[in-house]
C-alpha cells in the first residue's frame, strides 16, 4: 500500500505543493519519505485551507472528520463543519449523459422537462430539478462524471499516508489504519446513491408514525426506486427554504411566530429523540442546509446520506449518561463511559473520575436551562482522548448531530432547552426499554424465561450439593494482571536466591581468608570473592536497570 505514495506521483506532487503552501511541516516530511516523529495537525484554519485546495475528495474526508469529536477537539469539529468545495459545476452535456447512461433509455420517454442549470452543486454530485411525464415535480442527483476514479486514486495515498503514520505512538493510540480504512469506507459508500434511497427510505418509514409528535407535521422525500440508481437518486421535489432562512407564518394571527417557532422547535428534538432512542436510526447531519421549513407549513429533513445507528444497550447507557450529568455524578458518568468504551487496556479510574468532577463542577450553580447539553458530550469525549479510551465511531455521530441539532433550534427558537423537551418523554421512553413495544409479548417472553429457571434450577441446585458433597467441585478463576504479579514475585524470589547466594560466597571468601596462611587457599578465597563482587554488581545493575528501588 505505501508504493501509493510513489505510484501517485503526478497527484502526491500537487497534494506536495499544497502541504508546502500552507507550512504542514509534518505531512511534508510523511510525502517526502522524511523522518516520522509524532503527529502534529495544523491549527484548524490551516487544516481547512489545505483540505479546500486538495480538492473535492478530501473536502469530503473533512466533513466526515467533523463528525468525529471523539478524535479531534471541538475548535476542529466547528471548522470542518462549514467546509464547502469549490467545484464549478458540470457541463449539461456531461450530466446528461450521465442520466442516458444510468436509465438506459431516453430521456424524453420519461421527463417533460429538465432544468439544465442545478440547483446546488457539491463535491460528489449537483441537483437537477425536473418534471416527470405525468407532472410531478422531481429533484435529480447526478454524480459527477470521473468522481470515483479520483476518489479511488486518493483513497490509495489516504491509506499510504495511514499506513506510515500506525508507526508511532499516535498511529497506535488511535489505530490510524482502521480509522483511515472507515473513512474511506464511507467515502466509498457515498458513491452508492442505492444506499441513500435505502436510507432514506427507512428514516420516512420509521418517522412516518409517532406517539411523540404528529408526523404529518414532518416530511421526508420519497425516493422514485425505478429511476434511482448507483449514479443517480431522483426524489420528490419540496417547495421550501432552509430553516435558518425560513420567514414562519404563524397559525393564529394573535399568536405570532414565536409561538410557532417554538413548536416547530420541539417537533425537531422530539422527531430526532425518537430516531435515536427508539429506532436507533438517525439523520447524523442535521444542518441548518438539511432543515427545511416548507411553504405548506410543514417541516422536511433532506440529504440523508448519512445515518447513526444505536443498539439499545448503547441507548439505555446514553439516557443513563444525561440523567447523571444532570445530577452532578463523577463516578457514574465515568462507570457509564467505561460500558460504552472499546478500550481493552486497563483505564485509571480515578483519573477518570478526577476529570469528570472537575467539568461537572462548572455546572454546579448553573441552572439547567443555561447548560448546553451538545458542547458537554463534546467535552466527555475530550476527557475520553486524554485518559486514552477509544470509543465507538457512533458515538461522534451521536455527539455532532446533537450539536448540529441544539445548534439549528437555538437559533431557529433561542429559548429552547434539550432538557426540557426531553423531560416529557422519559417516563414513555423508561418504559419502551423496560417492555418494549409489544408489552404483551415481553411479559410472556419473561414469564417463560422464568419457567424454564423454576424447571432448571433444582436439577442445578441438585448437581452443585453432589459435587460439594463428593469433593468434585472445581473453580475456574482468572484474575487480571495475575501474570504480571506473578512475574514480579518471581524476580523478586530469584533476586532474594540470588542475593542469599552472593551474601554465602562473601562470607564463605572470608572465613577462608582468615584460616592457616596456605597459597592455594588463599587463591580459593580471591577467586570466590571476585565472583561474589561480579554477582553482586549484576544484580545492582539489574535492579537499577529494572527502576523499581521502591
Amino acid at each position: 500500500m505505501v508504493l501509493a505514495l510513489t505510484q501517485n506521483t503526478s497527484r502526491q506532487r500537487e497534494i506536495i505543493e499544497i502541504v508546502f503552501g500552507n507550512g504542514w511541516d509534518y505531512m511534508r516530511g510523511v510525502l517526502t519519505g522524511g523522518k516520522l516523529g509524532e503527529p502534529q495537525i495544523p491549527t484548524p484554519e490551516v487544516l481547512r485551507n489545505i483540505l479546500v485546495e486538495l480538492g473535492p475528495v478530501y473536502v469530503k474526508l473533512g466533513q466526515l472528520l467533523s463528525t468525529r469529536p471523539d478524535l479531534l477537539p471541538s475548535r476542529y469539529i466547528k471548522s470542518l463543519t462549514a467546509l464547502q468545495a469549490k467545484v464549478p459545476t458540470v457541463s449539461w452535456s456531461q450530466i446528461e449523459g450521465t442520466i442516458r447512461q444510468e436509465l438506459q433509455r431516453p430521456i424524453e420517454e420519461i421527463f417533460a422537462k429538465i432544468e439544465t442549470q442545478p440547483v446546488a452543486a457539491g463535491s460528489i454530485a449537483q441537483i437537477h430539478r425536473a418534471t416527470l411525464k405525468d407532472g410531478r415535480e422531481v429533484a435529480m442527483k447526478v454524480q459527477r462524471p470521473g468522481i470515483d476514479l479520483i476518489v479511488a486514486q486518493d483513497i490509495d495515498l489516504i491509506k499510504a499516508v495511514a499506513e506510515l503514520i500506525s508507526v508511532t505512538d499516535f498511529g497506535k493510540d488511535y489505530d490510524v489504519v482502521t480509522l483511515a480504512d472507515e473513512f474511506t469506507k464511507a467515502l466509498q459508500a457515498e458513491l452508492d446513491f442505492n444506499k441513500e434511497a435505502n436510507y432514506t427510505e427507512q428514516l420516512r418509514e420509521n418517522l412516518a408514525k409517532s406517539s411523540w409528535f404528529d408526523s404529518q407535521e414532518l416530511m421526508i422525500p420519497k425516493i422514485y426506486r425505478d429511476l434511482t440508481t448507483k449514479k443517480l437518486l431522483v426524489l420528490e421535489w419540496l417547495d421550501g427554504t432552509p430553516i435558518s432562512e425560513a420567514k414562519i407564518i404563524p397559525r393564529k394571527e394573535a399568536d405570532g411566530d414565536i409561538k410557532r417557532r417554538q413548536e416547530i422547535a420541539t417537533l425537531l428534538f422530539r422527531a430526532f429523540f425518537q430516531q435515536m432512542f427508539i429506532d436507533g436510526f438517525f439523520h447524523a447531519d442535521p444542518h441548518p442546509g438539511n432543515i427545511f421549513y416548507l411553504d405548506s407549513d410543514r417541516i422536511a429533513l433532506i440529504d440523508c446520506g448519512m445515518i447513526g445507528r444505536l443498539d439499545p444497550r448503547t441507548q439505555q447507557i446514553l439516557v443513563e449518561m444525561l440523567l447523571a450529568i444532570v445530577d452532578i455524578d463523577a463516578k457514574r458518568c465515568s462507570q457509564l463511559t467505561l460500558e460504552l468504551s472499546e478500550t481493552t487496556q486497563p483505564t485509571d479510574l480515578i483519573s477518570l473520575e478526577r476529570d469528570y468532577e472537575k467539568m461537572l463542577r462548572r455546572y454546579y450553580n448553573l441552572s439547567l436551562a443555561k447548560i448546553n447539553f451538545s458542547e458537554v458530550f463534546y467535552e466527555i469525549l475530550s476527557i475520553t482522548r486524554k485518559n486514552k479510551i477509544k470509543m465507538p465511531g457512533n458515538m461522534g455521530l451521536y455527539a455532532k448531530s446533537l450539536a448540529n441539532l441544539e445548534g439549528v433550534a437555538r437559533g431557529f427558537y433561542p429559548e429552547i432547552n434539550l432538557l426540557d423537551e426531553f423531560k416529557p418523554l422519559m417516563t414513555d421512553l423508561f418504559r419502551r426499554q423496560l417492555l418494549g413495544d409489544e408489552p404483551l409479548q415481553t411479559v410472556l417472553r419473561t414469564a417463560l424465561d422464568l419457567k424454564a429457571l423454576s424447571v432448571q434450577s433444582p436439577r442445578q441446585i441438585e448437581v452443585l450439593l453432589d459435587r460439594l458433597s463428593s469433593e468434585t467441585l472445581q473453580w475456574n478463576l482468572q484474575i487480571r494482571e495475575l501474570p504480571s504479579l506473578r512475574r514480579s514475585m518471581d524476580d523478586s524470589a530469584n533476586r532474594l536466591s540470588f542475593s542469599i547466594v552472593v551474601g554465602s560466597l562473601i562470607m564463605g571468601a572470608s572465613l577462608l581468608a582468615t584460616g592457616a596462611p596456605n597459597p592455594q587457599i588463599s587463591i580459593l578465597s580471591e577467586i570466590l570473592l571476585a565472583i561474589a563482587t561480579f554477582l553482586g554488581l549484576w544484580l545492582i545493575v539489574s535492579i537499577l536497570r529494572s527502576g523499581r528501588l521502591r
